[in-house]
Formats: C-alpha cells, structure tokens, sequence
C-alpha cells in the first residue's frame, strides 16, 4: 500500500496560489460558506503567498499586527480595510445576483388546471 505524502499548509499555499486564476477560485469558492472566517483565512493564505504580511502591510499602510488581526479567525474588518487588502492582493469586491434555487411547485394540480 503506497503512502501519501504531507505537505506543510505553507507549502500548499506557495505551490497552488500562483496565478490569479488559481486565487479568483480560492477566494470566491472561501466566499461561498456560510461562515465569513473561512474568507479571511483564504486571503490569508492570499497575503501569505503575494509576499507576505510585512510586504503587504508596507503596500496598504497597515501594520502587520493589523493584518494579523484582521485575517484571524476573531478578524472583523472595517469594508474600507477589507476593501484595500483585497485591491493590494489585486482583486476587487464586486456584488452578483444569488443563484436562484427553484422551489417545486405547490399544488402543481391547481396550477396547471
């Protein structure tokens, strides 16, 4: 039986967050949870392989300790914060409708009567 090999979650983040495609799909599918700690991590892990929380924090005039803050499982980011954060790494927030989810029809008889 082989056995898989571990890779430290730093590892990952270097390998697999490269390109801006590879991040869009991160971070959107980070989005799609119910839970908004899960996105802070996932730009988190963002900062972690753009270069870092002290090369990010010289580029949006936080302190790192800010950053830290912010990113954390406990974060709660002003929008104007979110906002810059999310612009440095090279993206930008944008809103789109909710997929609709088609209820079954009540009483379809009736309708369609």
């Amino acid at each position: 039986m082989a056995t898989k090999k571990m890779i430290h979650h730093d590892e990952f983040v270097k390998k697999h967050l490269r390109t801006k495609a590879s991040i869009e799909s991160y971070l959107n599918e980070a989005l799609e949870d119910e839970d908004p700690r899960v996105f802070l991590l996932a730009l988190k892990d963002v900062v972690v392989a753009r270069g870092g929380f002290s090369k990010i924090s010289k580029q949006t005039n936080l302190s790192r300790e800010s950053l830290y803050k912010t990113l954390s499982t406990k974060g709660n980011p002003t929008f104007k914060s979110l906002n810059k954060l999310v612009d440095t790494v090279g993206f930008q927030i944008s809103i789109k409708p909710k997929k609709s989810v088609r209820k079954p029809a009540r009483n379809r008889k009736k309708v369609l009567a």
